[in-house]
């Protein structure tokens, strides 16, 4: 029964999964629509253009290392249902300054001085927003799910993630920049009227500890206490180098579609939306073949046969630049076009292998800790996942700015699969040692 939808029709589940579908699909929504606004209608240069969209992606992931010991010490000792409806309506206030800086690049208000920082701010509060709404989404669950839903329910909600980032990806390929400006505060708006039904979640512990607002002390702490874990610091570490992975591919995505692909923003966006798809194929997939168990069973071989794919994607990828378009193609032109089929295969082959490596990983964050304790060890998660996102996107502006092309970025990403299985295999072999069969 742990892998049916019965979960979708208990109130105990449903308004959580729709609250974070909707948080999901407004970050893409926003990040996607600006960086793809900037991308094709301020520059016109590859290295400027990768530089940007890696530095975008940092700014975003930059609060999950600042501020997620706040966040898992907030968590676990207060209400999660109360604290998820404060996240949402702060949700509006942000999405009001991005809607106005869209609005602000659109009408070509000072763009540089003005407009783009202004962007990128909101872009950071959307940062710390996830950064607080992260923890609970996961923590929530085994407080409101049997045990044996756990991991159901962390597949429905990484599959139902992704389909949202499929949606918000697609809009903001298809609207124009002013309707995308109305769409996240209309958004921002639903999903805090939905975050309303989410049943009571008081703290465990009793909630009468006191927040450790020293942000560097509390992370180290955080972490070195998580690490204590050997399966916990196994999936930590596989799922931070998976999510170093993801970054880089999202950060290419954009420039490699427009310059190497010479597609239109559509296609663009077509991209980001197969991966979308592959990962929640991915997250039920993996989540039928373990009937319910809680193992990284299958993560080794998973990234390996994704890197396989990253690899077979840069061959593609060269072999289209010997036979490249004029101009840009739009989406039925893209289609049309040779290898284009392969091209979306290989990226889709990138995307299932790749949920069905992370998903298991994140279910061992809330079944081999303390119940008290399950929001402040995806917190330490979230904290080394976005060191290595950082770094991922640092690196990727640092090359970019170095001349190499982005077409051969892909091998740097391939090369990171090899690290995730090795940290993949130890993990079972910490299941093993811990008397958890895999």
């Amino acid at each position: 029964m742990s892998t049916s939808t019965h979960l979708l029709r208990t109130r105990r589940f449903l308004p959580l999964f729709v609250t974070q579908l909707f948080n999901a699909f407004n970050d893409n929504l926003y990040k996607n629509a600006m960086v793809l606004f900037v991308v094709y209608s301020i520059y016109n240069s590859e290295s400027a253009e990768a530089a940007f969209s890696g530095l975008a992606s940092g700014i975003f992931i930059l609060p999950f290392f600042l501020f997620s010991a706040l966040a898992g010490q907030l968590a676990d000792m207060r209400d999660k249902a109360r604290i998820i409806r404060w996240i949402k309506f702060c949700e509006i206030l942000i999405m009001l300054v991005g809607a106005g800086g869209l609005v602000m690049a659109w009408k070509g208000i000072a763009v540089d001085d003005f407009a783009i920082p202004l962007l990128l701010a909101a872009l950071f509060a959307m940062g710390v927003h996830s950064t607080f709404f992260g923890p609970i989404k996961y923590a929530i669950l085994p407080q409101h799910l049997h045990r044996n839903e756990v991991l159901a329910g962390t597949g429905w909600v990484e599959a139902g993630t992704y389909i949202a980032i499929l949606g918000g990806t697609i809009l903001a390929g298809w609207l124009e920049v002013e309707e995308a400006a109305v769409g996240i505060v209309l958004v921002a708006v639903v999903g805090w009227i939905i975050s309303l039904q989410i049943p009571p979640a008081p703290a465990l512990g009793g909630g009468d500890e006191k927040l450790d607002w020293h942000i560097l002390r509390a992370s180290v702490r955080l972490v070195r206490e998580a690490m204590r874990n050997a399966e916990v610091r196994y999936a930590i570490l596989s799922i931070s180098f998976f999510w170093a992975i993801g970054t880089v591919l999202f950060v290419q995505f954009f420039p490699l579609a427009k310059n190497v692909i010479v597609a239109g923003k559509e296609v663009a966006s077509l991209f980001l939306v197969v991966f979308s798809i592959g990962i929640a194929i991915g997250s039920v997939a993996v989540n039928r073949l373990l009937k319910g168990r809680v193992s990284a069973l299958y993560s080794p071989a998973s990234v390996v046969v994704m890197g396989l794919f990253v690899a077979a994607f840069y061959l593609i990828c060269k072999l289209w630049q010997a036979d490249q378009p004029d101009s840009l193609l739009t989406v039925r032109e893209f289609l049309a076009w040779p290898m284009a089929s392969l091209l979306l295969l290989a990226l889709l082959g990138i995307a299932i292998f790749g949920g069905m490596f992370v998903v298991p990983l994140y279910a061992f964050l809330t079944t081999r800790v303390e119940p008290d304790h399950t929001s402040r060890a995806i917190a330490a998660n979230n904290i080394v996942n976005s060191g290595a996102m950082v770094g991922g996107s640092l690196l990727v502006m640092a090359i970019s700015a170095a001349g190499v092309p982005v077409t051969e970025q892909l091998l740097f990403t391939a090369s990171l699969c090899v690290v995730s299985a090795w940290l993949a295999k130890k993990l079972i072999a910490a299941e093993i040692a811990a008397g958890h069969e895999p």
